[in-house]
């Protein structure tokens, strides 16, 4: 087990060469440069917020500032909240976890009426500076004279949400709990907003970076662009961040040096570009943005183009961490196949993944699979019980317990039953639909919020595979390492995945410097074992890259070759990664 203390940047950022002043910060600052935009004639500006930016901050920094004839919101354009949720009841359904993806857009929200009103507003403003805000300010000016984009990572999202700070788009739902507004942020909010975003980033004359209200952030649209272009040619991280959960560890508190105010740490989201931001520095003021604006307007070269072919603007590869250190058993679990993800909620692919012992105590071990003989409607009964009843599920009695060591590798296509439990150090890489994970058996215990975590016991046993039981996975899914290739001073191993996975993962050890090759499909990498390595180009295409233990890095498609060397050239211990690319079939 991991004892030592690791160098983990808990902050990457993407340096970006500037010549000239290109971004502010400080609401004053921010203000005049606004206020300079005015006296040059801009009459119209536009502040396009993602939902859940705190848009009368914004009003009354600005209103002060430019002293606008009128302040005209999206939000005043809405239709009736209970007109809305009408809208939108069967996407988001009566689930507390999951509702369906779907085609709402922002105009679904408006009231014709309402929104006529503001335009002709907007048309009798004379001379004097309209300030338009919110989220679809195109509706009300398609062509303003400054576009602004207020940006907002999602994970300063769901701390304004539980904190109570903020509710839904278009919705009255403030006090509602945050699970219920996180649900329909991400079912619709999100959807509805990157639809936008998507038009907009191209376009807009400046980038707002809204994370600190303290300390807002603007920098030009021209550059801000150029900063993304910068990043695809290179590898990169995103800005990791840790959560508690109701069975979290202490390995990451310690080894990432974290804060000690939460009882634990569960999650660490190193690698899901859909959660995590970016984080840009621009000679010394640093801009977040969330990483998904890279991959909407780069996703071929972020992606390559067999991957965005398939997958369109989506990262289809997800690394997290899993910490149990200390802690407890994950909930007992499954997820769905692909044809009941899409014919129930709506998506295109499954959450196959993978657990990868990064770290683990002597007594760890992994739930996986049925035991060979099990009966099924017994478990099924037993199942139903614990939950109805508040009885105790003997996990052991039907699935699989084995016991787990650092390094090994455990594959878990769609529809097999599985969990960590106490005492390990998980990285899991798996796809990326984010949250369909049917809980199964959750060990008796409360979430943090005091409150029973959700079950999903009939969308579960309408997905467990009965027929992947021990031997089956004995064969098919623990430690399938092959070795590839090998040469003075690295190895090359395959561990997986398991065919029915669209994502491959190469296991490379090395003392020396060993070759790489995106083959034009993006790649993302984790350093399982050494202190510290360095990317470099072949070419010099880009600056050496030094990634850390444990630290996730995304290398675009463009990138192309590339080679990674221990730190340390006298560094007699072999260093690992493990990388993870999509399949391409001939």
């Amino acid at each position: 087990m991991v004892s030592r203390l690791s160098n983990y940047d808990k902050l990457p950022s993407i340096a970006i060469p500037v010549a000239q002043k290109c971004a502010w910060q400080g609401w004053r600052d921010i203000v005049e440069v606004l206020r300079g935009e005015t006296s040059q004639g801009a009459r119209r500006i536009a502040i396009e917020c993602y939902p859940g930016v705190y848009e009368d901050e914004i009003v009354r920094a600005f209103a002060e500032g430019l002293a606008p004839c009128r302040v005209l919101r999206t939000a005043q354009t809405w239709k009736p909240p209970r007109e809305i949720d009408a809208v939108v009841a069967h996407e988001l359904t009566t689930d507390p976890v999951f509702g369906r993806m779907n085609g709402v857009v922002i105009d679904d929200f408006v009231d014709p009426v309402r929104l006529d009103c503001l335009k002709q507003q907007l048309a009798c403003g004379g001379g004097e500076p309209v300030l338009i805000i919110g989220t679809g300010t195109a509706l009300i000016d398609r062509a303003p004279h400054v576009l602004v984009y207020a940006d907002l990572a999602r994970w300063e999202i769901q701390r304004r949400q539980r904190a109570g700070r903020i509710g839904n788009l278009a919705a009255d739902n403030l006090s509602e709990s945050p699970s219920l507004k996180y649900k329909r942020g991400f079912f619709l909010d999100w959807r509805i907003a990157d639809r936008v975003k998507k038009k907009l980033l191209g376009r807009c004359d400046y980038l707002f970076d809204t994370n600190d209200t303290a300390a807002p952030k603007l920098v030009r649209g021209d550059i801000f662009r150029a900063a993304l272009r910068l990043a695809v040619g290179h590898p990169f991280r995103v800005v990791p961040f840790f959560d508690p959960g109701p069975w979290g560890g202490q390995w990451m508190r310690r080894v990432c040096q974290l804060d000690d105010g939460p009882p634990n740490y569960a999650w660490c989201f190193d690698c899901v570009p859909e959660e995590n931001s970016l984080l840009f520095n621009f000679a010394g003021i640093r801009i977040e943005v969330p990483s998904l604006d890279l991959v909407f307007c780069h996703p071929r070269e972020l992606l390559g183009d067999a991957v965005h072919g398939r997958f369109g603007t989506e990262f289809p590869i997800r690394f997290d961490w899993l910490d149990t250190m200390e802690g407890g058993n994950l909930s007992l679990q499954v997820h769905p196949l692909t044809e009941y993800i899409i014919d129930k909620f709506g998506m295109t692919y499954t959450q196959d993944e993978s657990y990868y012992l990064l770290d683990t105590a002597e007594d760890a071990y992994v739930y996986l699979g049925v035991q060979s003989g099990v009966d099924r409607a017994e478990m099924i009964r037993e199942l139903a019980s614990s939950q109805d009843k508040g009885g105790w599920f003997e996990a052991e009695q039907y699935v699989n317990k084995w016991p787990a060591r650092k390094h090994d590798h455990y594959l878990i296509p769609a529809g097999t039953i599985h969990c960590s439990g106490r005492n390990s150090m998980v990285l899991e890489i798996s796809a990326t639909p984010y949250i369909f994970t049917f809980k199964l058996w959750d060990w008796g215990r409360l979430g943090l919020d005091g409150q029973p975590r959700p079950i999903h016991l009939e969308h579960g046993i309408e997905n467990i595979q009965w027929d992947r039981d021990t031997d089956w996975v004995r064969q098919n899914l623990i430690n399938r390492v092959e070795c590839l290739s090998e040469g003075p001073g690295w190895r090359e191993e395959r561990t997986g995945l398991h065919e029915r996975e669209f994502v491959e993962t190469r296991r490379h050890w090395f003392t020396q410097v060993v070759t790489h090759d995106t083959g034009g499909g993006v790649q993302v990498l984790n350093l399982v074992e050494g202190e510290q390595a360095v990317v470099e180009s072949p070419s010099g295409a880009f600056e050496p890259f030094e990634v850390h233990y444990a630290e996730t890095f995304i290398v675009p498609a463009t990138v192309g070759a590339y080679t990674i060397r221990p730190a340390d050239p006298a560094r007699k211990a072999p260093c690992a990664t493990v990388r993870a690319s999509v399949r391409t079939r001939a």
